[in-house]
């Protein structure tokens, strides 16, 4: 949201590869960026514990907006960060978590689909509900048309979520 409407500070970004969209965005944006690549066989809490020492490095971290993390992350690390995580999913949950929310909500023939902002947890998609927002499917979508639906819900209403979460008129701990 480059309108100003968004007033909370981003203090950088953290990507697991350089090739990711992202990355290039951000240092567009003049954001910090850092990349905390995945070792081969490394065990997730390893992963965790080294991606929590690179957000701590960039300063006073009130929450961490995740898009496109496409693994879970520790039960530790998840503690660590209680309720100040916040996620967007491709679906409305609780249905279809996981990783193919849109195709899943094709595959079962819904007449609706949609994006959900919630807190991360320690299970796949299940924390509590900040916001969802729906789009109707189409007889004619596909995974990528739908996509493109659902991904502008996300493009509208995270940065407002987050300025919510700003301003106060979202608790994240309640």
């Amino acid at each position: 949201m480059n309108n100003g409407s968004l007033t909370a500070k981003c203090l950088g970004l953290v990507a697991d590869k350089e090739s990711r969209g992202c990355v290039e965005k951000a240092r567009a944006a003049n954001i910090p960026v850092s990349i905390v690549e995945r070792k081969n066989d490394e065990p997730r809490e390893q992963y965790d514990a080294r991606l929590h020492e690179e957000i701590t490095s960039l300063g006073d971290v009130d929450i961490i907006a995740a898009l496109g993390w496409m693994w879970l992350l520790s039960e530790e690390f998840v503690k660590k960060w209680n309720q100040r995580i916040v996620n967007v999913h491709p679906s409305l949950l609780p249905k279809y978590p996981g990783a193919h929310g849109i195709q899943d909500a094709l595959d079962a023939g819904d007449s609706e689909s949609g994006m959900t902002i919630h807190c991360i947890d320690e299970g796949v998609d299940t924390g509590r509900i900040l916001v969802q927002k729906s789009c109707s499917i189409e007889p004619s979508d596909t995974v990528d048309s739908l996509k493109q639906r659902v991904q502008e819900l996300e493009k509208e209403w995270y940065p407002k979520v987050l300025q919510q979460i700003e301003e106060g008129e979202t608790d994240l701990l309640s």
